[in-house]
């Protein structure tokens, strides 16, 4: 038991480093040679060195410990020691990128250039004193950018740590307003977005939000998986014909309960069942001849444990 243990917490920890590594070299390769800004620390970071040429390690970590010190002493100790090491790792492999790859593109169209003809759309990185030119893909790597970054957030989302940064903004408005912690983030990124306005160029904060959609889609499907279930509530008078299908054609359970109809006042029945895509397919091509007159309520659910399904956590996880 010990043993499995340790290499769930080796596993955890490997994931955390994968995480910050595939996160730095989607800032430093992708996103910021575009001048884009998906939200977060980072995307400010990248915005300051646009601007003014600050390093986005140092800027990057100039904002996130402060914001680390400070949620912890409005939100208790809740970020735990992989959330401090994704905090501190994130920066150091973000620097070394910096230090050896430079700011260049990977994905761009054509050479890179000395000099530009000011009739073409083109971005700039600077080697050393020298300002480089190239034509940008914006959507393609708008695209890459948004898959890596989505991986690397969801690794370190799967090793229970966190990446910090404006999610603890996020955190700290939701404890005194309430709002909902998925609106704040949202908004708190978009901002973030908007700041590449002041680049100059209008379709940078479009991008990036393109860039923040693609990002919790991959998030999603890394922590979540790719299994969907749908939760399904079925009112109807032929109880015994959807059991049956199912019991038998489904092959899944369920649950059946009693309820009072508002409008007549009559007694109702009800089943509760939860059902996988492929599931609620058949379910929904077979309810019309089961019961054309039965109310069907289907509600998406984000996790399914239990018999069945994914298993309960064990004690400490």
């Amino acid at each position: 038991m010990k043993i499995e243990k340790i290499k769930k917490e080796v596993l955890s920890y490997s994931l955390v480093i994968l995480g910050s590594m595939l996160f730095a070299v989607g800032d430093v390769m992708f996103v910021n040679p575009y001048h884009l800004a998906p939200g977060g620390v980072y995307g400010l970071a990248n915005v300051f060195n646009a601007l003014w040429g600050w390093k986005i390690s140092l800027a990057g970590i100039c904002m996130d410990i402060p914001l680390l010190i400070i949620g912890t002493i409005i939100l208790g100790p809740r970020f735990g020691v992989k959330t401090i090491l994704s905090v501190i790792l994130i920066p150091i492999f973000t620097f070394l990128l910096e230090s050896t790859w430079g700011y260049k593109p990977v994905i761009y169209d054509g050479q890179f250039m000395d000099v530009i003809d000011e009739a073409h759309t083109a971005l700039s990185f600077k080697v050393g004193d020298v300002e480089r030119y190239f034509m940008p893909d914006f959507f393609l790597n708008t695209v890459v950018s948004g898959i890596i970054y989505g991986v690397a957030i969801g690794v370190i989302f799967r090793a229970g740590a966190t990446s910090g940064g404006s999610d603890i903004i996020s955190m700290i408005v939701h404890k005194y307003t309430k709002i909902s912690l998925g609106v704040l983030v949202l908004i708190v990124d978009s901002c973030i977005s908007l700041t590449t306005l002041v680049i100059g160029n209008i379709r940078l904060p479009i991008y990036s939000i393109v860039l923040i959609y693609i990002e919790s889609k991959i998030i999603d499907l890394i922590v979540e998986g790719f299994t969907t279930y749908k939760t399904v509530f079925i009112v109807t008078d032929k109880i015994e014909e959807v059991k049956n299908f199912i019991i038998n054609d489904l092959e899944r359970g369920g649950t059946c309960f009693s309820g009072m109809g508002l409008y007549k006042g009559q007694e109702r029945r009800m089943i509760y069942v939860t059902l996988d895509r492929t599931g609620l397919v058949k379910l929904k091509s077979n309810m019309r001849y089961l019961d054309p007159n039965a109310f069907v309520n289907v509600i998406e659910s984000s996790e399914i444990m239990g018999l069945g399904f994914k298993a309960l956590p064990k004690e400490g996880e």
